[in-house]
């Protein structure tokens, strides 16, 4: 999935890769990343600040980033969730010092797809990637979709659409994907929330699914306080109320 159409390649081959922005001030770790992510066939620009990653991205079109929280100024936190709010919804991928599980439920609250905490293992942040971008390639065989109340579920394509106004989309993050994708499959039978964390490749526990969820009511219900179609089952986890089509 592209989100510009403004990057130009010198052939085929070269467009087909992966292109990743990686946005780190630590230029040795920033040197890393690129060498390993090119040595396994990426694409890869990077930038020092969320300031330059912005001019890069009005130019360039990627897959994914890979971004730093601890930076000065903007850290990358703060440049995800603006991303978020702008309705940007690319994937990205958050790097930090900081591997405590209350950080890395931060950056799922601001909308990231996944989080390694520093210091990784290069051959782990390829795998990281490769499954982000597996995920947001849509490449699941799903044949039918899921109706949600007004809401029209495509997970080929990860998609809600609005069938009461026509054309309207909301758009999900690889992970709320994942999650609606988990609660569809089992419609109408509640799923614990360790079955949920499994199923969309989260390591980060029960507070992690609950922050993910939360969001994700954000998205599908009139009423969050009093959900009708996302329900959390008391001591069994959760529960959507959605027909396949």
């Amino acid at each position: 999935m592209r989100f510009k159409a403004k990057l130009k390649m010198d052939s085929d081959k070269q467009a087909n890769k992966a292109h990743i922005l990686v946005i780190d001030d630590d230029k040795r770790i920033c040197e890393l990343v690129l060498r390993f992510l090119r040595d396994n066939n990426y694409v890869v620009l990077s930038a020092q600040n969320t300031g330059e990653a912005q001019k890069i991205m009005e130019s360039f079109e990627f897959d994914a980033l890979i971004v730093d929280v601890m930076m000065p100024g903007q850290t990358g936190l703060e440049f995800t969730q603006a991303l978020r709010e702008q309705g940007n919804e690319i994937p990205i991928l958050l790097l930090t010092a900081l591997g405590e599980v209350e950080d890395r439920i931060s950056g799922f609250e601001v909308g990231a797809d996944d989080y390694l905490p520093k210091p990784f293992e290069p051959k782990e942040l390829v795998l990281r990637l490769e499954s982000i971008l597996r995920r947001t390639r849509k490449e699941t065989k799903e044949n039918h979709g899921y109706q949600i109340g007004k809401w029209y579920f495509d997970p080929r394509y990860d998609e809600l659409n609005d069938t009461v106004r026509e054309g309207s989309e909301v758009r999900l993050t690889s992970v709320e994907a994942n999650l609606l994708r988990a609660l569809a499959e089992s419609a109408g039978q509640p799923v614990s929330r360790d079955d949920l964390a499994e199923r969309c490749g989260l390591d980060a526990g029960e507070r992690t699914i609950d922050v993910q969820v939360t969001r994700l009511r954000r998205k599908i219900e009139l009423n969050t306080k009093m959900p009708k179609y996302l329900q959390t089952v008391r001591g069994k986890g959760y529960l959507l109320r959605a027909e396949q089509v």
